[in-house]
C-alpha cells in the first residue's frame, strides 16, 4: 500500500530483501522499482517514506517498524545512524560477512561471468572493533545540529566540533565522542584536543569561509605501541600552533612522532603539503612476521593491520611458492606484500606510480636484511612494458594488488602477452576485480577464491583470487 505524506510517496509495510551496495539496504516497492534505504537489515519489515525518485529506483528512509529482523542488533555506538562510518552496525556479525561473501559471488558472477570454483569462506576479523590503525577527523566551527537542537529556541553558542563529516555535507562536521573504530589514546588525544582548544579560544575551520586555526586531525597507531599525531593547520600562527603542539605532547608523551602541516589550500589532502616534525621522529613502526615496516604521515598501510596480516598469508599461501620462483608484485605500495612472500621466492620485483612509498619499500628491506626485492616506480601502464620484462625477467607469478579502479586495460593485457604460469589478484573492489577477471578469462582460469573482511561493520571488503594459465 502507498500514500502520499507531504508530497513524499510512503509505502506500508514493506520487508527489506538485501544488503546493497555502499552498505544501504534493498527493498521493492509495489510498482516493482528498488527501494534503496540506510540504517534498516534484511528482514525488518517498515513503512518507507521516500526522498528521491528515479526512473528505476526511489531512495527512502524507515518511518515506522512493524517487525524486526532476526539478524538485527542493537548499535553499540551512540553517533550511529548520523555518523554513517559504520552502517552495518545494527546487523549480526555473521550476517555481515554472509552479505560480503554474496556481494563478491555476485559481482565475480554477474560482471565477471567466469566460471568459479566453490568460494572458500570469507575470513572474518578477530578483532570487530577497535581494529583501524589510522583516523582522521575534521574540526568545524559549524557542527552538525540535532533536530532537537534545531527546534530548540535556547541559543546554541558550542558550534565548535571535532569528528566526521556528515554523508554528502561538505561543511558539516558531527562532534564525536567515542569511535568504536581505533584504540586508545585515539578517543582521549582526539577529546582533549578539542578541550584544550575550546578552552585557550583556538579557532576552528570555517569551511565556508575558508579561515581558522585548526583543520584536521590524524592519529595513527601500530602494533608496536607507537602513536603519530599529526594536526593540519589552516593559519600560520606560530604561537597558537605551537600552544597545542606543547600540550599535546605533555599531555600524551606516548606520541612518539608528532607532525604539523600548514595547509591554506582549498582542500585538506597533505600528499602536496611539507609535513614538519615538532617532536619525535617523522615515522611509527608497524611489525608483521618479524618484518619492520616504517609509516610515515602520507604512507599507505593497510588500516587494519591484524587482519592485514591474514590476508597476505592467503596471498602468501594462494601463490604457492618452492623458493624458486621470480614474482612481480605490481601496485606494491610500500612493499610490505613483496617483503612478505620474499623468504618463499627466488627474487621479487615491485612496481609502484608513488614515488615516496617506492623509497619507503627500498628503506623497509633494507632496515629487513631482504636482499632479493627491487622496486621501481613508474605508472604502471607504461613501465609495466616490454623493455621491463626483458630487463627483469620472465616472472612464473605475478601478484597485483590495485586500487579500487582495478587494472588499467594495458596493465591486462601485458599480463596476458607475458603470461606468468599464476596471478594472484587482491582487491578492494570485487566489481572492478570481476571485469578484470572477464578480460583474462580466455587465457586463465579462476582456481580459488576466498573474500576476506577487513573492515566489521561496514560494507568493504577484500577479495584474493588465484588465476591459473589454463
Amino acid at each position: 500500500m502507498a500514500r502520499k505524506s507531504k508530497d513524499k510517496i510512503v509505502f506500508e509495510q514493506i520487508e527489506v530483501l538485501d544488503a546493497g551496495a555502499k552498505g544501504v539496504s534493498v527493498a521493492k516497492a509495489p510498482d516493482g522499482k528498488v527501494i534503496f534505504i540506510p540504517n534498516v537489515v534484511p528482514g525488518d519489515i517498515i513503512d518507507v517514506q521516500t526522498f528521491k525518485k528515479r526512473k528505476s529506483y526511489y531512495e527512502g528512509k524507515a518511518v515506522k517498524f512493524h517487525e524486526l529482523s532476526q539478524h538485527r542488533i542493537e548499535p553499540i555506538c551512540e553517533h550511529f545512524g548520523v555518523c554513517g562510518g559504520c552502517k552495518w552496525q545494527n546487523m549480526d556479525y555473521n550476517r555481515q560477512l554472509f552479505y560480503k561473501q554474496n556481494e563478491v559471488l555476485n559481482h565475480l558472477q554477474r560482471i565477471g561471468k567466469v566460471e568459479l570454483p566453490e568460494f572458500e569462506p570469507i575470513l572474518g576479523s578477530e578483532k570487530q572493533f577497535f581494529y583501524r590503525n589510522k583516523m582522521e577527523f575534521g574540526f568545524s566551527n559549524s557542527r552538525w545540529l540535532t533536530p532537537h537542537e534545531i527546534a530548540s529556541t535556547t541559543a546554541l553558542d558550542d558550534r565548535n566540533a571535532l569528528g566526521f563529516y556528515i554523508p554528502k555535507m561538505w561543511d558539516k562536521i558531527l562532534n564525536i565522542d567515542k569511535c568504536w573504530l581505533q584504540e586508545d589514546p585515539s578517543n582521549d588525544i582526539r577529546n582533549e584536543v578539542r578541550r584544550f582548544a575550546i578552552e585557550n579560544n583556538l579557532a576552528f575551520f570555517d569551511p565556508r569561509n575558508h579561515e581558522g586555526l585548526l583543520r584536521t586531525l590524524m592519529i595513527r597507531t601500530s602494533s608496536t605501541g607507537e602513536t603519530m599525531v599529526l594536526i593540519q593547520f589552516f593559519d600560520d600562527n606560530k604561537k597558537e600552533r605551537e600552544l597545542i603542539l606543547d600540550f599535546l605532547s605533555e599531555r600524551f608523551p606516548q606520541i612518539t612522532s608528532l607532525l604539523y602541516v600548514v595547509n591554506q589550500k582549498q582542500n585538506d589532502t597533505i600528499y602536496d603539503q611539507n609535513v614538519v616534525v615538532y617532536k619525535g621522529r617523522d615515522h611509527i613502526f608497524e611489525e608483521m612476521e618479524g618484518l619492520k615496516f616504517s609509516i610515515n604521515a602520507k604512507s599507505f598501510y593497510q588500516t587494519n593491520p591484524s587482519q592485514a596480516y591474514e590476508l597476505y598469508k592467503i596471498t602468501r599461501d594462494f601463490a604457492g611458492l618452492t623458493g624458486n620462483e621470480l614474482v612481480y608484485d605490481l601496485y606494491t605500495g610500500t612493499g610490505t606484500i613483496a617483503q612478505f612472500v620474499s623468504k618463499k621466492a627466488k627474487k621479487v620485483v615491485g612496481v609502484e606510480s608513488v614515488p615516496e612509498a617506492i623509497i619507503e619499500a627500498k628503506e623497509n628491506a633494507k632496515r629487513n636484511n631482504i636482499d632479493n626485492c627491487e622496486f621501481f616506480v613508474g605508472d604502471m601502464k607504461e613501465v609495466f612494458n616490454d623493455a621491463f620484462i626483458a630487463q627483469h625477467g620472465q616472472p612464473d607469478v605475478l601478484i597485483t594488488d590495485p586500487p579500487r579502479d582495478g587494472m588499467h586495460k594495458d596493465v591486462v593485457a601485458q599480463i596476458l602477452k607475458i603470461a606468468p604460469e599464476k596471478v594472484v589478484y587482491v582487491s578492494c573492489n570485487s566489481a572492478t576485480q570481476a571485469r578484470d577477471l572477464q578480460l583474462m578469462d580466455e587465457a586463465y582460469k579462476v582456481v580459488r577464491v576466498r573474500p576476506v573482511d577487513m573492515f566489521p561493520q561496514t560494507h568493504h571488503v577484500e577479495n584474493v583470487v588465484l588465476l591459473e594459465k589454463r
